[in-house]
């Protein structure tokens, strides 16, 4: 069973990424590359394209119910683990830019999502936490992101969901190693 859903994946995998835009399946041409990756078994695409449908419909299901996006919910659900933290410790632990977490941290302040203090008049260093409506709001939404997680991994057994948290702690932990390029 397990096998023929494999396989079915990889056939739509094909037939997707070998379509013309009228939906026809194309030939390969001098355009093709014999080097082109195989992605069929390509673990940084499927990481990729994963992560970028469930922040795509994360984000129009946060927008739509809550009024925030997913850069927001990010925030919201680190600081709700780590209060009064920076935005520098916000970009380390999520990969964010800071231009990003620094419009992101502006905009829950505006609507009292969050407050910030500095620390020994220095300030450059703002610390970060969420407020009262905060702490009420990711409770709220905390909510429908464990009903996503539970449908992206139906069919999963307890024991593949925890194989797979642990390999993907394993990924992220050699992050380093390929921060350089290679």
């Amino acid at each position: 069973m397990a096998r023929a859903a494999v396989s079915g994946r990889k056939t739509d995998l094909k037939r997707r990424t070998r379509a013309d835009t009228h939906g026809g399946p194309v030939a390969a041409d001098a355009r093709s590359s014999r080097a082109a990756l195989d992605l069929e078994n390509y673990v940084p695409a499927f990481l990729t394209w994963i992560a970028n449908k469930l922040s795509s419909s994360a984000s129009a299901v946060y927008r739509r119910e809550f009024g925030i996006g997913i850069v927001e919910w990010r925030i919201m659900a680190l600081l709700a683990v780590e209060p009064w933290i920076t935005s520098g410790r916000i970009c380390e632990v999520i990969g964010l830019d800071k231009a990003g977490v620094s419009r992101s941290v502006r905009f829950m302040q505006d609507k009292k999502l969050v407050e910030t203090r500095f620390r020994d008049n220095n300030q450059r260093r703002q610390f970060i936490a969420l407020t009262a409506e905060g702490i009420e709001l990711h409770d709220r939404v905390v909510t429908v992101a464990r009903r996503r997680e539970e449908q992206l991994l139906t069919g999963l057994t307890a024991e593949e969901r925890a194989a797979a948290v642990a390999l993907l702690a394993r990924m992220h932990d050699n992050l380093p190693l390929v921060k350089g390029g290679g």
